[in-house]
């Protein structure tokens, strides 16, 4: 076999995205609902790649003072519908609590403005249909921020290898989504199921978008899920374990675990890992820490049958995702993610969730219900 072909060989290197910022002042956004970090990733993402941020708009002042310390040059809005009514702002962002970031990009494209929102986008399939239809009738952009693919650089080299043909073709994807709860610190909401949706929904949804795009996939069915409340029993409502297992429409295989149970001697928030498998050999990323080797995470480990390979790809490729899209508001395209990747990952995410075998341990007995959503809970052992 010829080692040039790039299953037998592993002398790949990541490529730095080439797209430019947008030209200055041609994108103004604005930002509503500060309920959720990752709005400082996305507002920064979109900053670097060209945007101006001329509001900010929260019910609580304090965050605003505080979303202010990391960007000093935003003006605080009195109202949303002071952000609405300003014709300059060509995008909303928003981490608003995850049941109310479907009204606010509801209320945003009615206005003309594209909008971008935090993971989960919905919580309900309802929500997503609004959407949809809002979507169809605007032409404008419904974006979500997956972080744990959009602004991880392993992530981006792995599609890269993958686009290469370093493993063949995808067969499987194992994601692991281990989070740190930091319970003391959480909001109210945060507990109740109306408003975060369930864990598959919430930080489920990082790994069914992912697999889907690893995979190439526009479509996937759900064969089982999990969504269990196993050490919190003072919020009855709240998941800290859940899993799923998909088969998509072109073959590959999805598996994931997502938990809230990080221990304090990681030294980090979480272990999130990906295994791609191919026909031809496999790819882990070990995203944000390698335990006892490397606490920033970022490293990708390729195995063919070239051999095997380590790479520490931590500034090698850059997030170019923010750049796409801020060229997409500008030019109403959608060549960051498109629209229809955008509301399949949710909707999958939402059918997961809703069909979750799902239970609560209550001292020595268990208590749950079975796949029909309409069940009722019952003692299962």
């Amino acid at each position: 076999m010829d080692k040039a072909e790039p299953t037998h060989h592993t002398d790949f290197q990541p490529t730095y995205h080439q797209e430019p910022p947008v030209e200055e002042n041609k994108l103004f956004i604005a930002v509503v609902g500060l309920e959720h970090g990752h709005i400082y990733n996305m507002c920064n993402g979109l900053k670097e790649a060209g945007a101006k941020i001329r509001w900010v708009w929260d019910e609580d002042s304090e965050k605003i003072k505080d979303f202010q310390q990391t960007f000093p040059e935003v003006s605080a809005a009195q109202s949303f519908s002071q952000i609405l009514e300003d014709e300059t702002v060509q995008m909303v962002a928003s981490a608003a609590i995850p049941s109310q970031r479907c009204e606010v990009g509801l209320q945003t494209m009615d206005t003309g403005k594209h909008y971008f929102s935090a993971k989960a986008p919905f919580t309900t399939t309802e929500q997503l249909r609004a959407a949809e239809q809002k979507v169809k009738e605007t032409g404008l952009l419904w974006a979500v921020f997956y972080s744990e693919r959009l602004q991880v650089e392993c992530a981006g080299f792995a599609e890269q290898l993958i686009q290469k043909g370093a493993i063949g073709d995808v067969v499987q994807v194992l994601g692991l989504g281990p989070h740190r709860l930091n319970i003391e610190k959480r909001p109210d909401w945060f507990f109740r199921k109306e408003n975060y949706g369930g864990i598959i929904c919430d930080i489920g949804s990082h790994q069914i978008e992912q697999f889907l795009w690893f995979a190439d996939a526009n479509d996937a069915k759900v064969i089982g899920s999990t969504a269990i409340n196993m050490a919190h029993p003072k919020y009855p409502e709240f998941e800290d374990y859940g899993d799923a297992h998909l088969v998509a429409d072109n073959g590959a295989v999805h598996y994931f675990r997502v938990d809230w149970f990080t221990p304090d001697g990681l030294s980090n928030w979480g272990d999130g890992r990906t295994i791609i498998l191919g026909t031809d050999g496999y790819i882990e990323l070990r995203k944000f820490v390698d335990i006892t080797k490397d606490d920033e995470g970022e490293q990708l480990y390729l195995v063919n049958h070239g051999g095997e390979r380590r790479y520490n790809v931590k500034g090698k490729l850059g997030y170019p995702y923010f750049y796409r899209l801020a060229n997409d508001v500008l030019k109403n395209t959608s060549y960051a993610m498109p629209q229809k990747h955008v509301f399949k990952a949710a909707e999958i995410c939402l059918r997961a969730q809703e069909q979750a075998f799902s239970y609560q341990r209550k001292g020595d007995a268990i208590y749950g219900k079975m796949r029909n959503p309409h069940s009722r809970n019952s003692r299962l052992w």
